[in-house]
């Protein structure tokens, strides 16, 4: 076989590009082949040839002659949003000064569960706020502190728990106990009602103080508030049921009256709230809120302008012939063939960059923009109008653009070539984690498992869930045995003879909550999640067994209700992967240098299927040990 393949066209090959070749290279780099760099910085030339084809291999003479762009004029349509709603409730104005991500994260402070307090640590911080504050009317703080105790932990109670299973949570307690006030009880006292006074029920108070005390009261309610960004019943955003936020946010548009462009966000749990988490829905409408159809913005107006072009640090220089700086060496970036996004940014650095123009534009946070009219003028004097790259249908798959929104919905809709600035920040700080739940299926038990891998203490702190779970096991069962409640023991059993014994069903840690399959009401297919309980079985307790509670608040959704409430979560939320739900705080510093602080819950994917070892109706083979 001939090593060599003849050509009859060699234009025409090279034209159609029928013999795929590296005949153009996008960088040249020297290597001289001595220690002395003085004739290698020469850059003698002795053959103006080697010049041509130079020219040739960088695929300069492919170019177009073309002039550079003199001056822009364009029309921008700008509107900013003005309202928001999160899921399922009533639609407000949109505020600015709170950022985005808090107004939709924020999560309710677990100040108590199962009807007992919690969070000790931020009731003690509240305690020492209030205590301060009106430290300047009267001497009450004792009266304040008989008012509003810390209790101590009770061992013989089975209620404390909570409090005495773990001892550094036993310490915090005892410690506080008579020697603090509880500020939270005081907080719920006053938000539960606005008739509600702080000297309620204290009569060594002063009559001559009410005012003063009622001045402070207010400002001790907002002052946690704005500690900590709590939702209302009408602003929280967390769907329980689907693991995830949902809100829609809209803009007013100039034409037909009353129109809007609404922004849905339907499945936002990233932790990364930005204008992808958020997609055009042309089909829905927000209700009437008072003022929301101004936007406050200057009326639009052409602008002329000057396009400058790209500049960024290691940009490779124009002309090949120039020495670069070397303080960044793009030709040392390894791309594999998958690396797409890397590829493209290699091609932009390397070939096009001088190819890009800017065209400063300032918009305010929130705000909308649609290019309406886009003319550029050239150095030659022809005028170009300038059309959006991403047009076409909204779901075409060949359509690729930046920063543009998705329009929700199927069919030939048109896509949205808008931009949208959201009123995020740039940086937000996470604090250790609260709440860690592994949502997991388990196939041979048939049902899922929420695994709690951290959970809150009653102190404030976190602790593994499984450590938790057996101390307060061991808490339990050595609270059974000082109690006296046992029997007396059984008279030891027969010798065992056979082989094999009978085992009822084998036990599981108390972290893990199950969730067993139930059909939705008028379906007979559709099955959704429930959260059950397993009970606490305890050697020798005289007492029916009870149920083990979950420990965390992601996991007692509708238990603290009155009455309590069942909790499902939708079957395809947790795919055979699992599913991580956490809960942390989170704190930020907004545009205006205020501090924003909220409690939010992220969800990602999990680590595949697991197996809690719970089984019914075993035979087990009985070895001489047992």
């Amino acid at each position: 076989m001939p090593s060599t393949h003849p050509v009859g066209d060699i234009r025409r090959a090279l034209a159609a590009r029928l013999y795929p070749s590296v005949t153009t290279w996008d960088r040249l780099e020297a290597r001289p082949r001595t220690i002395a760099f003085d004739r290698a910085l020469r850059a003698e030339v002795r053959d103006p040839l080697w010049m041509l084809t130079k020219q040739w291999q960088m695929g300069e003479f492919r170019g177009s002659d073309a002039g550079s762009p003199v001056y822009a004029k364009l029309m921008i349509d700008t509107t900013r949003l003005t309202k928001y709603q999160p899921d399922g409730q009533a639609a407000q104005a949109f505020e600015y000064d709170v950022p985005l991500e808090a107004t939709v994260e924020q999560r309710p402070i677990p100040l108590g569960a199962a009807g007992r307090p919690a969070s000790l640590d931020l009731r003690l911080a509240m305690g020492r706020q209030w205590l301060a504050m009106i430290s300047g009317i009267g001497d009450y703080r004792q009266a304040f502190l008989l008012a509003y105790p810390i209790t101590a932990p009770d061992p013989a109670d089975k209620q404390d728990a909570d409090r005495c299973a773990q001892p550094e949570v036993w310490q915090l307690f005892s410690a506080a106990a008579g020697r603090a006030m509880d500020g939270g009880a005081l907080y719920a006292y006053l938000a539960a009602d606005p008739a509600h006074h702080a000297y309620d029920g204290i009569a060594v108070i002063d009559a001559s103080h009410y005012h003063a005390i009622d001045t402070q009261a207010a400002g001790f309610v907002a002052w946690f508030r704005r500690l900590l960004l709590q939702p209302s019943a009408a602003d929280d955003a967390w769907i329980p049921p689907r693991l995830e936020y949902q809100f829609a946010a809209s803009a007013p548009q100039p034409s037909p009256p009353g129109a809007e462009k609404v922004y849905a966000a339907r499945e936002y749990y990233q932790g990364a709230l930005d204008w992808y988490s958020v997609d055009v829905d042309p089909g829905a409408t927000l209700a009437a809120v008072p003022g929301s159809g101004t936007t406050g913005l200057p009326a639009d107006a052409p602008r002329t302008m000057i396009p400058v072009p790209v500049s960024f640090a290691g940009m490779p220089n124009t002309r090949w012939w120039a020495f670069e700086d070397s303080k960044t060496n793009f030709g040392d970036i390894d791309a594999s063939t998958t690396d797409l996004a890397k590829l493209l940014f290699l091609d932009f650095a390397l070939i096009y960059a001088n190819d890009w123009f800017v065209i400063p534009y300032t918009l305010p946070a929130g705000a909308i923009a649609t290019i309406s009219g886009f003319v550029v003028s050239n150095t030659f004097g022809d005028r170009f109008w300038i059309t959006a790259a991403g047009r076409g249908a909204g779901d075409a798959w060949q359509r690729w653009s930046m920063f543009t929104v998705n329009v929700a919905g199927g069919g030939e809709v048109a896509a949205d070539t808008s931009l949208l600035l959201m009123p995020t920040v740039s940086k937000i700080q996470q604090g250790p984690l609260t709440e860690d739940v592994w949502l997991v299926r388990d196939e041979v038990a048939n049902m899922v498992w929420a695994m709690e891998k951290t959970v809150p203490l009653a102190s404030g702190d976190s602790k593994p869930g499984l450590e938790t779970a057996r101390q307060a096991l061991a808490f339990y069962q050595a609270q059974l045995g000082l109690s006296g409640a046992q029997p007396p023991p059984p008279p030891p059993p027969p010798a065992a003879s056979a082989a094999v014994r009978y085992q009822v069903m084998t036990t599981v840690p108390e972290n893990w909550i199950p969730f067993i399959p139930v059909h939705v009401d008028g379906d007979n297919r559709e099955v959704q999640l429930q959260r059950a309980a397993l009970p606490r079985i305890l050697e020798g307790d005289p007492d029916p067994p009870v149920k083990v509670q979950p420990r965390t608040m992601l996991m007692r959704q509708g238990l603290d209700a009155d009455p309590p409430q069942p909790y499902f979560v939708h079957e395809e939320e947790v795919p055979r992967a699992g599913t991580r739900v956490m809960q942390a705080y989170q704190r930020t510093r907004a545009a205006d240098g205020r501090v924003y602080t909220w409690l939010r819950v992220r969800r990602q994917t999990g680590r595949g299927e697991g197996s809690s070892g719970l089984a019914f109706d075993q035979i087990t083979p009985v070895t001489p040990a047992s």
